[in-house]
């Protein structure tokens, strides 16, 4: 449990006890975060909480999680709690990561952060005045794949970087008859560009070491209702595709450099995830499982690099997203137990307002209709 005499980036647990671990939401978090977590040395499940109880309880019953609320406010106060896991509706995350701040709990967030960058720098800076651990769950930085390919950008392998390129497909939510829920509705944040453009953006920030200075966006909404599960038809207002130009700022990494980036989730054929990045002698590019390839200027092909795949914990979907997570939990319970306030590589609440203030833009910029510099 957390204890005041704590030195600066230090939290001193029980050496006696695991790491307690309470779950808000029982969505994403059945598929991801629980599974992850129950494979953690060092960490225990105690307990859950869900919108709707009924949902806790099924999922508790499953994983042997001791512990239901019906109010997520008395998961996060519960003294054998020591890291709160936040895997709700966008439009909540804010209270949520606040109040378990305010009881000095560690917390993972779910992305994107915030609805907004205001509430962003708010989470950011309580977590930097609290001194407790407080991180995005952008999992994909721990894909064996993508820290292969961070190496060797660092490494100067293919120069300078001049452009990037993500294309997202998948028809997820391309049949119609799919029900209504928090994805459908902007005012939850809903939509691909948070889902989806939040794991970009700070997979851009991350792999190339800088700061995006300006975007051009366009979203669109192609089935535009659906029916809630009690039959009656409601607006979609949320985006299920969106296309972004961005700009990169000048770095020892990038010069000049721009992006693409296509993301739909109404699109049928074969599920898609690919992330390229071109510099001045050549080329990378990782797929959505972690799969890395490089090209050379003059090769006319790619070439597979060998990369080890990864630990899947079990009860997870076979992904990238899962086999991140399977390494980003254990780092997590690691360093808690250790009594860290960080873990390295991770997306921090600062990682993740710097994220937010771009797809604010891009959210201006779709407005508008114009490119909108960063603030």
């Amino acid at each position: 449990m957390w204890t005041p005499e704590a030195e600066p980036g230090k939290t001193k647990l029980s050496n006696e006890k695991p790491i307690g671990i309470g779950i808000i939401g029982a969505g994403f978090a059945r598929s991801t975060q629980i599974p992850g977590f129950a494979n953690c040395k060092g960490g225990r499940l105690v307990a859950i909480a869900s919108a709707r109880r009924e949902h806790a309880e099924e999922v508790a019953r499953e994983f042997g999680i001791p512990n239901v609320e019906s109010d997520w406010r008395a998961l996060v106060a519960r003294e054998d709690i020591d890291l709160v896991s936040v895997v709700t509706p966008v439009v909540t995350h804010y209270e949520m990561a606040l109040a378990a701040i305010h009881h000095r709990k560690a917390v993972l967030c779910e992305k994107p952060m915030a609805m907004n960058a205001d509430e962003a720098k708010q989470m950011s800076d309580a977590a930097r005045d609290a001194g407790v651990l407080a991180l995005i769950d952008h999992e994909l930085r721990f894909l064996p794949g993508r820290l292969k390919m961070r190496e060797l950008l660092q490494r100067g392998e293919i120069g300078k970087v001049k452009h990037a390129s993500v294309i997202f497909r998948a028809d997820s939510r391309a049949d119609p008859n799919r029900p209504w829920n928090w994805w459908s509705d902007k005012t939850q944040g809903g939509g691909a560009l948070g889902a989806i453009g939040s794991h970009v953006i700070d997979g851009f920030r991350w792999l190339l070491a800088t700061e995006v200075d300006a975007v051009t966006c366009d979203l669109a909404t192609h089935i535009r209702e659906r029916k809630d599960h009690d039959g009656k038809s409601r607006p979609v207002t949320s985006d299920d595709e969106a296309n972004l130009l961005l700009r990169f700022n000048d770095s020892e990494m990038t010069e000049g450099a721009t992006a693409n980036v296509s993301m739909s989730m109404v699109e049928a054929g074969r599920p898609e995830h690919r992330l390229e990045v071109f510099g001045e002698r050549g080329a990378l590019r990782v797929e959505g499982d972690g799969e890395l390839w490089r090209a050379n200027v003059g090769d006319g092909d790619w070439k597979k690099v060998e990369v080890d795949r990864g630990e899947l914990a079990s009860g997870m979907n076979e992904n990238g997203w899962a086999r991140g997570f399977t390494v980003f939990s254990k780092k997590i319970i690691d360093a808690l137990s250790a009594g860290s306030t960080t873990v390295d590589g991770a997306a921090t609440f600062a990682d993740g307002y710097r994220t937010q203030l771009v797809l604010d833009a891009a959210r201006r910029s779709d407005e508008t209709g114009c490119s909108e510099r960063l603030r």
